[in-house]
């Protein structure tokens, strides 16, 4: 499920935007309600780009009928796959069409509703990426389109946690904000083409009620340290794909847009393989 930097609560004051630290409960916490909170408006704004049954791995529109990161399709058939962060699972729906037999997990109970009203003849399951409640080695393949880890405060749980429940030689797939990106504002216009901060600042974007409690938490891993995550893991990096943006698509997603997409990359895409 491709998701956005930024939210709102919409049945309260507009939250506070910060850089503060959070840990991994907290972070947990607040993305969950997040979620459930905005999942109907989600659904609403993003469902047309997303489609019903389409695998789009980033705004970008980079669909995996032509990008193939988890292998062929008509090498699908008859893999066990887990979808990570899974939203209305139209990732795994598609997955699905192509003989696969997908599981889709999400944080949110709301966003699973939506998968369950567009339909779905797979499991769903409601859980934290952190805490895998499966058994080891029950996949073949694992993916997630911006799901979970840019969400984490320590994305090596659930990197870990992957590489646990994959079989010997089984591939992970994931897509999250290009890193660089941390560095400019967060808007797709002319104003989001400068520099406004350090790349190097790590200090995780907190969204945070009046009481000072975090709605919203978003983590920052630089290129580097998203490699040096996977490889601690026990994963081998086959592959990072930088989507450029595509001429066909007009459309502008938070903070991605026409203008900066042809500039600069918006997302990136670790292709790993667990050893």
């Amino acid at each position: 499920m491709i998701q956005e930097p930024v939210g709102h609560d919409p049945e309260g004051s507009e939250p506070e935007a910060t850089r503060r630290d959070a840990g991994v409960a907290e972070s947990s916490r607040a993305n969950r309600g997040w979620w459930d909170r905005n999942a109907d408006e989600y659904q609403v704004e993003h469902g047309t780009f997303l489609g019903d049954d389409r695998f789009v791995w980033c705004p970008e529109g980079l669909d995996e009928v032509e990008a193939e990161l988890l292998g062929p399709a008509e090498d699908l058939k008859g893999r066990d796959v887990l979808e990570i962060g899974a939203g209305a699972a139209q990732c795994a729906r598609w997955l699905a069409a192509q003989g696969a037999r997908p599981v889709a997990l999400d944080l949110s109970h709301r966003q699973l509703q939506h998968a369950l009203r567009i339909g779905s003849g797979f499991p769903l399951v409601c859980a934290d990426a952190g805490a895998l409640p499966f058994a080891d080695a029950s996949f073949d393949l694992a993916c997630s389109a911006y799901g979970a880890l840019p969400f984490v405060a320590d994305p090596r749980l659930v990197l870990r946690e992957v590489r646990r429940v994959l079989r010997p030689g089984g591939r992970l797939v994931f897509s999250v904000t290009h890193p660089i990106r941390w560095a400019f504002p967060d808007e797709p216009g002319p104003e989001g083409l400068s520099v406004a901060s350090s790349y190097f600042d790590r200090t995780p974007y907190v969204e945070q009620d009046d009481d000072g409690r975090a709605v919203y938490v978003e983590h920052h891993r630089t290129i580097g340290d998203r490699v040096r995550d996977v490889v601690s893991s026990g994963f081998r990096l086959v592959d990072l794909v930088e989507p450029e943006w595509p001429a066909w698509n007009t459309s502008e997603w938070g903070g991605w847009s026409p203008l900066r997409g042809n500039l600069i990359p918006g997302t990136a895409i670790f292709v790993c393989e667990r050893d």
